[in-house]
């Protein structure tokens, strides 16, 4: 039988505040592996911590969020949760190496709400979104989010959501500060919204700041609630007008019962 996990490979650059992070084939399939630092690996409160994480992240399923497989003991490494393969450059190396692109923009703004919304749904406790844990893949560019919870809750704060509101803001400022402008990039309108979207979701106080994920979306594609209303408002008048039209015209003949 063929060796069950070969070509293990550190990525230092994917490491996390408690983990090392690899990549490495299992029966030749290539996965992720997350293990605590040696210098945390014998702290039974860190171990805790690792199995808490899988246990908070196991049963997440989204094509914007990295999944986790299993909980393994692998030799060589310890115990270790093991991933989805992403293979692709962050955020933040599109941006230090310069091929940060439009598309990339777009599926910050659609993809990566979308999984951080789905965070906020499955009360999930995680780190601050950063442009290192936002990964887009080689080939097709899909924005993957990394590192995206540790701790299952009943529900998430009010100062959570805003949190992770603000983070975005700070992510996605940063990001258009470095996008090509013009005919090969982003619109000057396109940049000016999404700048003053960002502005307000950085807002230092939080009552200022978008108040959810829905009311972020609907500022991104440029909409708001307000003319949503107006919208239902103008439809339920027309509406309200056809009916005393319909029942006008019949009263006469109504009134010959």
């Amino acid at each position: 039988m063929a060796e069950k996990w070969t070509e293990i490979e550190h990525l230092p650059e994917w490491d996390e505040e408690f983990y090392h992070v690899y990549t490495a084939k299992k029966h030749g399939k290539w996965l992720m592996l997350k293990t605590l630092k040696p210098e945390y690996k014998d702290d039974p409160k860190m171990q805790s911590m690792l199995e808490k994480e899988f246990e908070a992240r196991y049963n997440l399923a989204h094509s914007n969020i990295i999944m986790i497989n299993d909980l393994e003991e692998i030799p060589g490494l310890g115990m270790c949760i093991i991933t989805d393969d992403v293979y692709g450059k962050s955020l933040r190396k599109l941006i230090d190496e310069g091929e940060l692109r439009n598309y990339h923009i777009d599926r910050l703004v659609k993809q990566g709400v979308d999984a951080l919304e789905y965070i906020q749904e499955n009360h999930l406790a995680h780190k601050p979104l950063k442009a290192e844990r936002i990964i887009f893949t080689e080939n097709i560019g899909n924005l993957k989010l990394i590192d995206v919870g540790f701790e299952q809750r009943k529900q998430l704060s009010t100062g959570d959501t805003s949190e992770d509101i603000y983070n975005f803001g700070k992510v996605l400022s940063e990001a258009l500060e470095h996008v090509p402008v013009g005919l090969d990039g982003i619109s000057h309108a396109r940049l000016n919204l999404l700048k003053h979207v960002a502005e307000r979701c950085t807002n230092p106080n939080p009552a200022k700041r978008y108040r959810n994920i829905q009311a972020l979306r609907l500022a991104l594609s440029n909409k708001s609630t307000n003319r949503i209303y107006i919208v239902v408002i103008v439809v339920l008048l027309i509406m309200i007008g056809i009916l005393i039209w319909i029942l006008r015209a019949h009263l006469p003949h109504m009134a010959n019962f």
